[in-house]
């Protein structure tokens, strides 16, 4: 399986914290490749998406396609050691994930003073415009 591109925001402790967990569970494989949003990478990337949408979520460059939000744990997990069972449920229920990652981010400032990281720069209650 080719190796995905995850797309963060380096300016948010949540989003950091969570990428550093996703980089140590993919370990030597190397099957996920992580890239800030706020890059020129990011911007070939994501060269015609809307910036208030860009800053909004997480996004996955994945098999010649770029999935966002909740939708983009699955190639995420399915690139994962063990992680295809997560993926195939995950799959199946998209309207869960989706809300659960949005509940999350809601309280991504929280939960990021909670693992000790500085707050996320991003207003969880609307999009942001890039930097």
């Amino acid at each position: 399986m080719a190796q995905a591109t995850v797309l963060y925001d380096r300016d948010c402790g949540l989003c950091t914290w969570s990428a550093e967990q996703l980089r140590r569970w993919d370990g030597h494989r190397e099957r996920l490749r992580f890239v800030p949003l706020q890059s020129s990478e990011a911007d070939e990337l994501l060269g015609d998406m809307d910036p208030g949408l860009r800053f909004a979520s997480w996004h996955v460059w994945a098999d010649g396609e770029v999935v966002s939000a909740g939708a983009a744990a699955v190639p995420v997990l399915r690139r994962l050691p063990g992680g295809r069972p997560l993926a195939w449920l995950v799959q199946r229920l998209p309207r869960t994930t989706e809300l659960a990652y949005r509940e999350v981010t809601a309280r991504r400032e929280r939960l990021g003073a909670l693992l000790g990281r500085e707050a996320c720069a991003v207003d969880p209650s609307r999009p942001r415009a890039a930097a």
